[in-house]
């Protein structure tokens, strides 16, 4: 009888479970984070304006003017800062490269080292090592990997960053100004949707998280709703101290 028929077969809940949501990717942070701002942001400057008695219209353009300032914005950050970082990760990735084509037993001997350090026994750490260390791409990502912390196939991109982030931003900063465009006058209605959307927002990111939907959707409301009461309040002192 052979080894894998020996084995006890998967339990059901691992076999069907065992899988991993993406965490690499790099859409996730800056689509969630972007909402949040764009919602968060958005309310506050508008809420700040409306109390500096401001009217409807000059709320309208302060929003629509802050939707598209922070949309660049955001996804001009995030395009700078990822591709600084994947260009930061391929510099040291042709470090290492260059360290395995000029040393390759010295770096063999550092992968053997590596996974004694993690409890393998020298001889099979050694082995293992070696037989690694036959492809210099394989080489070149176990070595990634360990001393880096980075996958090389798996690098973010400053594109996708840019675009989820922008695209976010302009949806989370467009729920406040909805219901002016839709012709209210008052204040009130936006800040429901907006808060609405804060909560929803929160609820919708606990699928991708730990979090239950409540508790994430109760976090993002409340620090929204700060954010939009302090605003309100100094523009409400600026606008009597003008």
């Amino acid at each position: 009888m052979s080894v894998i028929e020996n084995e006890a077969p998967l339990h059901v809940a691992h076999r069907d479970n065992h899988t991993h949501r993406d965490v690499n990717g790099g859409w996730l942070r800056p689509a969630v984070f972007g909402a949040m701002d764009g919602l968060v942001s958005n309310l506050a400057l508008m809420t700040g304006v409306a109390g500096g008695a401001v009217g409807p219209r000059g709320i309208v353009v302060t929003g629509l003017a802050g939707l598209a300032a922070g949309a660049f914005s955001m996804a001009a950050g995030e395009y700078t800062s990822v591709a600084s970082q994947r260009e930061l990760v391929q510099a040291e990735l042709d470090v290492e490269r260059g360290e395995l084509r000029r040393h390759p037993v010295d770096e063999m001997e550092e992968l053997a080292a590596l996974y004694v350090a993690r409890g393998v026994e020298p001889a099979l750490a050694r082995e293992v090592a070696v037989q690694l260390s036959k492809d210099p791409e394989q080489a070149l990502e176990i070595h990634a990997r360990e001393e880096l912390g980075v996958d090389p196939d798996d690098l973010p991109s400053p594109t996708v960053a840019a675009v989820s982030s922008f695209g976010a931003f302009a949806l989370g900063a467009l729920l406040p100004v909805l219901p002016y465009l839709l012709g209210a006058t008052a204040l009130w209605p936006a800040v429901l949707l907006a808060l609405v959307g804060l909560f929803a927002a929160g609820a919708v990111v606990s699928a991708v998280t730990a979090r239950s939907w409540w508790y994430s959707g109760l976090r993002q409301l409340g620090l929204g709703g700060a954010a939009a009461g302090v605003t309100y309040a100094l523009g409400s002192l600026f606008g009597a101290a003008l």
